[in-house]
């Protein structure tokens, strides 16, 4: 008995011991295990996350769906998890900065087996992240599905028509609206703003809207409603049973209907909506008032053409700040007149003039406008005109010999927008301008859609554009294959000796510009050539006498910058020639004494030449539309070695260029020579009445005096200049840099003393004024303030006197409400930008700030000022 007792009790000690040693040894497993559970936590809980990341992409995807009820569980599962997880990472890097050994091992071996519980949480988190349903579901339909619709309140005329329509939906006794008028009058505007409006979303349960085109059916219109309400139809074509199932959807619920572009009669039975749906309405818009009351309308409302307050408001939006630029608004109003009031044309047109950022683009884009028909008749052919006047400018052959042109250039380079365009009016591919300011605009309009479509791109330089290397080669490519287009190109490759004879009598137009040509061929057979382009070729010095003998239907001559001393007597053959080039042609001394053989030439540039006169035989140029001379300080040589040639001047010289529209002389600083003969020049000058664009320097005042007393040209939009008035080092109009657009009107005043009445006529007309050096005034605001408020860029440098830029203390209006951009440097008893109150719109437009040099200037802005500076980006003192 004894024995079995000690038997049973050795038995069960085995047992304990044996359970303890398993216990035991579990223990120390687990904490072994430690590292490799929470290696697998980590790639579980990686798996798990990931998976997740693919449920949540998956279920975002499509914005018309939402999770499931079951997916949004499962995220949240997942969610709750995570964080435990951290916890446990977190625990773990925490315990390995101390030893699991010795009594710790127990530690150890517990969070290692929480680690293995935990992995396999996750791991069936994991498998159930595999749903047994999709992961997604559709939304119902929403209410009101926004279409951002372009605000009418400061449009009153459509406006009107939005609060009128507003009414009869508020109104329980109406259940039908219609809303017409002429194509382009603003009503798809109108039912956008319905859609959109926020009374209605409250009004109604569900606001449908839908476009009845003219080849419209009731399947489409079905269509359209099923997709908007989200109904399953797959599999169903009877629109009798479609109809049913519209009408089952929408029987309980308010809905509003938004039918536009209703052509024809249809029957709303048909399509699924009937008048029994409480509270349940129908707008519909068409051109036709007798569609409307065919529909049964219960009220009519017409919507009027814009008023022309509106019509200018609605442009302006749309256009952007393009409006703004120097002398574009007169044409703005002018363009706008051209709309008739309908937004649908204000809309297109204005889309078309954003992109005009000059005030060429803009003078042709308004003659285009003009050659199509007036807005009176109806009907939506005459808005197509207008919309293919908006979106289908390139289809037509001049633009692609335009585009051609181009590779007459070398590859990737810079080309100077003026001289491209008088390139292409010599050859006549603008031949239907009338005057060449319109050939200018003309070819702006041209450049700027070939900018649009990429085949020319915009340099970095302004006014400059470049073909790039691909669509050169595209370019080459298609005049070797034309008939009329056949170019001999070899710009830019180094080529010291012409081509062969052969090659020139092919072409139409031969470019070798920028080589290392010293001769060219004694005769050529050039009977069909166009355009010949030598120039930068500077080790030619000699043109065979004979050279251009063949060459009468040349159009285009550019020899500028080769080493040239004479012109061979065979270019007088060139009886088509509208366009020399001779510019920097330093060698030339003289041109042919009798001209008039170049009966058509239009463009003539022999600034930079030996030429330091005005040669007298210029006068029998009677085509002469463009001139370009410069007069340097070498004349002054010429005085002191007694070779004058201030004779050489004969009156009536630029007074016979009656043509003439854009003139510019150049003059150097240290000429003296200018002084004797610029009073007959500026006299002659202000007869000219055709003039756009003149560059001219007047050595006083009293000089600018006679133009603008006998001139009116100043107060033509159209005209543009750059007046240098008294003698100043630089000839460059330095503010211009400042600017990253074309600025048309510039005064530089040098110099000067006091105020005069002619400089502050001038002024009123100028985009960018340069005062330096000036004496006798406190401030620029001695010249008017109202003078000064079309200036957009300001330089004033070594004004002694000037204390304070603006003076405000006698004005009740805004000044200087246009600038932009003012520099003022080395102004010694300069205390204050402004001196006494700001008018509300001063400085408006301020954009860049830039003062160096004005030791007394303690305080930039008071108060007043800042309030108005809300555009300044850019402001640097030194």
């Amino acid at each position: 008995m004894v024995e079995a007792a000690a038997t049973a009790a050795a038995v069960e000690a085995y047992r304990d011991g044996k359970s303890l040693i398993a216990y035991v040894g579990r223990k120390i497993n687990y904490a072994s295990d430690l590292q490799k559970n929470f290696r697998r936590l980590i790639e579980e809980a990686e798996k798990l996350f990931a998976r997740r990341d693919d449920v949540e992409a998956e279920a975002n995807k499509d914005k018309t769906k939402k999770k499931t009820k079951e997916c949004e569980a499962w995220i949240g599962r997942v969610k709750n998890v995570e964080y435990e997880v951290q916890e446990l990472e977190n625990e773990f890097r925490k315990g390995r900065k101390r030893s699991w050994k010795g009594r710790r091992i127990w530690s150890a071996s517990n969070f290692s087996k929480r680690l293995a519980e935990k992995c396999e949480e996750l791991h069936s988190l994991w498998a159930e992240g595999r749903l047994e349903t999709e992961a997604v579901v559709e939304r119902p339909p929403e209410p009101v599905r926004i279409m951002h619709a372009l605000k009418t309140e400061n449009k009153p005329s459509i406006h009107c028509a939005v609060e009128e329509i507003l009414g009869y939906l508020r109104d329980p006794n109406v259940k039908r609206i219609g809303l017409w008028g002429t194509v382009g009058i603003g009503k798809t505007t109108i039912m956008h703003n319905l859609n959109d409006d926020v009374e209605i979303s409250k009004m109604f349960d569900i606001v449908i809207s839908a476009s009845v085109s003219k080849e419209s059916s009731i399947e489409k219109l079905q269509k359209a409603i099923v997709q908007r309400l989200k109904l399953n139809t797959e599999g169903i074509s009877d629109p009798h049973e479609i109809s049913w199932r519209i009408s089952k959807e929408l029987e309980n619920k308010k809905f509003l209907l938004l039918l536009d572009e209703v052509w024809n009669v249809f029957d709303l039975q048909a399509v699924g909506l009937h008048d029994n749906n409480q509270d349940s309405k129908v707008v519909l818009a068409s051109r036709y008032q007798h569609v409307c009351w065919d529909m049964e309308v219960d009220e009519l409302v017409n919507v009027k053409r814009l008023s022309e307050a509106d019509a200018w408001k609605m442009f302006r939006e749309k256009v952007g700040r393009n409006i703004n630029l120097p002398g574009v608004e007169p044409l703005a109003h002018l363009v706008v007149s051209e709309c008739a009031g309908l937004p649908l044309l204000i809309d297109r047109v204005a889309r078309y003039f954003r992109k005009k950022d000059n005030i060429n683009l803009w003078r042709d884009g308004l003659r285009s406008l003009r050659r199509w028909p007036s807005v009176k008749v109806q009907g939506m052919d005459e808005v197509l005109e207008f919309l293919k006047f908006c979106y289908d400018e390139l289809d037509d052959e001049g633009q692609k010999i335009c585009f051609l042109y181009g590779a007459l250039f070398p590859e990737d380079s810079d080309v100077y927008i003026d001289y491209l365009l008088e390139c292409w009016r010599a050859e006549g591919f603008l031949s239907d301008a009338v005057d060449f300011t319109e050939a200018r605009d003309r070819g702006h309009g041209i450049l700027h859609d070939l900018i649009d479509v990429s085949l020319l791109e915009r340099s970095e330089k302004i006014k400059h554009v470049r073909m790039n290397k691909v669509l050169r080669n595209m370019a080459l490519k298609i005049s070797s294959e034309g008939k009329n287009s056949k170019f001999l190109v070899k710009a830019c490759e180094g080529l010291k000796e012409a081509p062969d004879e052969e090659d020139w009598k092919m072409a139409n137009r031969i470019s070798l510009m920028d080589n290392q040509l010293s001769t060219l061929p004694g005769t050529v057979d050039c009977t069909s050539l166009l355009t010949l382009m030598l120039q930068r070729n500077y080790e030619l010095a000699l043109i065979p006498d004979s050279f251009f003998g063949s060459m009468e239907k040349l159009r285009v001559l550019d020899l500028h910058g080769t080493r040239i001393t004479s012109l061979p007597s065979s270019m007088l053959c060139l009886t088509a020639l509208r366009a020399l080039y001779l510019n920097s042609c330093s060698l030339l001394t003289e041109l042919p004494i009798d001209m008039k053989a170049l009966a058509h030439l239009e463009v003539l540039d022999i600034r930079g030449t030996g030429i330091d006169y005005l040669p007298v035989q210029i006068g029998d140029l009677l085509t002469l539309r463009c001139l370009r001379i410069s007069l340097s300080n070498s004349c002054i040589r010429r005085v002191i070695e007694g070779r004058s040639r201030v004779m050489d001047i004969g009156h009536n010289v630029i007074s016979r260029l009656s043509l003439l529209e854009e003139l510019s002389i150049d003059v150097h600083p240290n000429n003296q020579w200018w002084n004797v003969v610029v009073k007959t020049i500026t006299q002659e000058v202000a007869t000219l009445t055709r003039l756009t664009s003149l560059s001219f320097c007047f050595p006083s005042v009293d000089y600018l005096k006679i133009f603008v007393s006998s001139s009116s040209l100043l107060k033509n939009i159209c005209f543009t200049f750059r007046f240098s008035v008294g003698y100043h080092e630089s000839t460059r109009y330095r503010i211009l840099d400042h600017f990253q657009y074309e600025i048309c009107r510039c005064l530089k005043y040098a110099n000067g003393v006091g105020v005069d009445h002619a400089i502050s006529a001038v002024l009123a007309e100028t985009d960018a004024f340069e005062l330096l050096c000036h004496k006798g005034i406190s401030s620029i605001s001695d010249f008017g303030n109202a003078n000064m408020n079309k200036i957009r860029g300001c330089l004033i440098e070594g004004c002694s006197d000037i204390k304070a830029i603006v003076d405000g203390n006698h004005s009740t209006a805004g000044a200087l409400e246009c600038m932009e951009k003012i520099v003022i440097n080395n102004a010694p008893k300069l205390t204050c930008l402004w001196d006494g109150p700001v008018q509300s719109g001063s400085l408006a437009q301020l954009t860049s700030l830039s003062i160096y040099k004005c030791p007394k200037l303690m305080k930039i802005f008071s108060c007043g000022m800042i309030q108005q500076l809300s555009k300044l980006q850019y402001l640097r003192v030194e």
